[in-house]
């Protein structure tokens, strides 16, 4: 009987994970802008810094179906053996609620609805878990009738968007507890738990205060066996001339952060955060997870700064940092430039074009942008990034 040998990139520990060889190539989701005809497509991006094609694209598998707009994808090695786990916003109709449904790992065949009892979920977008505290928690955003046509001020004004946290029994699947960060925190989006199994804690971004236009991170961590949420960072707006700004920041002459994604290194130090609006990319020390450090920052783009790439000093860009990705060894950091379509064309209404970056990032806190990585395209807007082999948000794992 042949030896069973696992996954290459299967790594039990964030440790041996981090020992692991560096990535050569990037996938990276594709969709097609506003009136193109392409379908979407999964790009590959040769990322080995001595191959002659570095920086550039060098694959592309297309989508068999038109209109797709994909947006998140990954693997896990490591946990959830029984299927995969999908994130939905909501209902066929546009409507919630929305959840999570499970697809048969071998055949792909739906398997149906992961929660038992939702309680009060009802608004969805991740969900992570810790698997040594047979926990899964999600965050909210809006349903597809909310999110698909653009942000809708009316909803946002009046806090309909998604404020809390959800705390379920990961072996049950049922909801144990709701979490609110209060009305004024609007959209509660990535989530990053710690990589280390015996650490009960994680961060997860907020897109806007309407009390300011300030954007935050929060922890959530156990404490005497109940979940609880404490605010750790708070960004603040940036004020700019309203002769800059699109139709809906105007008024408010200032242009808000719009944290849309955050990534947590391996070794669980270092938190990155993408402020879509203002196109700064922000590293913080998160060693003492209650009281993070500021150690980086990085601007490209930006609503109203337009910040060019070093590569190309005179070209102003569009679109802010967005979708991050970080490599296991956390020395090197990808991210690109495109939110969602309608929300691109909402705040970057003359176009956002498309392109990913690559910073390099001191082990003691600092980075740097790669002046010689730069991929743009005209044919897509390119979003979520995973890196052969694995990366710092693709996998959880079972051993500390």
């Amino acid at each position: 009987m042949p030896l069973l040998k696992p996954d290459p990139t299967f790594y039990p520990s964030p440790r041996l994970a981090m020992q692991g060889p560096p990535e050569k190539c990037a996938f990276v989701a594709a969709l097609n802008p506003p009136g193109s005809k392409l379908n979407d497509a999964l790009l590959v991006v040769d990322v080995d810094p001595n191959s002659r094609t570095y920086g550039r694209q060098v694959g592309e598998v297309r989508m068999p179906e038109f209109g797709d707009e994909l947006h998140h994808f990954g693997w896990n090695a490591c946990s959830g053996p029984e299927g995969s786990y999908v994130s939905a916003l909501g209902a066929p109709n546009g409507d919630g609620p929305g959840g999570i449904f499970m697809l048969d790992c071998e055949t792909f065949e739906i398997l149906g609805q992961w929660e038992m009892d939702r309680g009060p979920q009802f608004l969805h977008y991740d969900f992570w878990w810790h698997l040594g505290f047979d926990t899964l928690l999600t965050s909210e955003w809006g349903t597809p009738n909310m999110i698909e046509s653009g942000l809708q001020p009316d909803l946002l004004l009046g806090g309909k968007y998604g404020h809390r946290m959800h705390v379920w029994d990961l072996r049950r699947r049922r909801h144990s507890q709701a979490l609110d960060l209060g009305g004024e925190q609007q959209m509660v989006l990535e989530m990053r738990p710690a990589h280390n199994p015996t650490k009960a804690y994680g961060f997860v971004g907020v897109v806007v205060s309407l009390k300011d236009l300030s954007a935050s991170v929060w922890l959530w961590y156990r404490d005497n066996g109940t979940w609880d949420l404490k605010k750790v960072i708070e960004i603040p707006a940036e004020p700019a001339d309203p002769a800059k700004l699109p139709a809906m920041l105007k008024d408010f002459k200032a242009v808000p952060p719009l944290v849309t994604d955050i990534n947590l290194s391996l070794d669980d130090k270092f938190l990155y955060v993408s402020c879509w609006g203002t196109g700064e990319f922000l590293q913080y020390d998160v060693s003492d997870p209650f009281n993070p450090k500021k150690t980086g920052s990085a601007r490209i783009g930006g609503i109203a700064h337009r910040t060019p790439h070093p590569k190309n000093p005179e070209q102003a860009l569009a679109g802010g940092p967005q979708m991050v990705e970080v490599s296991r060894d956390g020395k090197r950091v990808y991210f690109t430039n495109s939110l969602y379509a309608a929300w691109d064309e909402q705040f970057y209404p003359d176009g956002v074009a498309s392109w990913m970056v690559k910073l390099n990032a001191n082990p003691d806190g600092g980075m740097a942008f790669d002046e010689n990585f730069f991929v743009e395209s005209s044919d897509y807007r390119i979003h979520q990034i995973r890196l052969e082999g694995g990366d710092s948000s693709s996998d959880s794992y079972c051993f500390p």
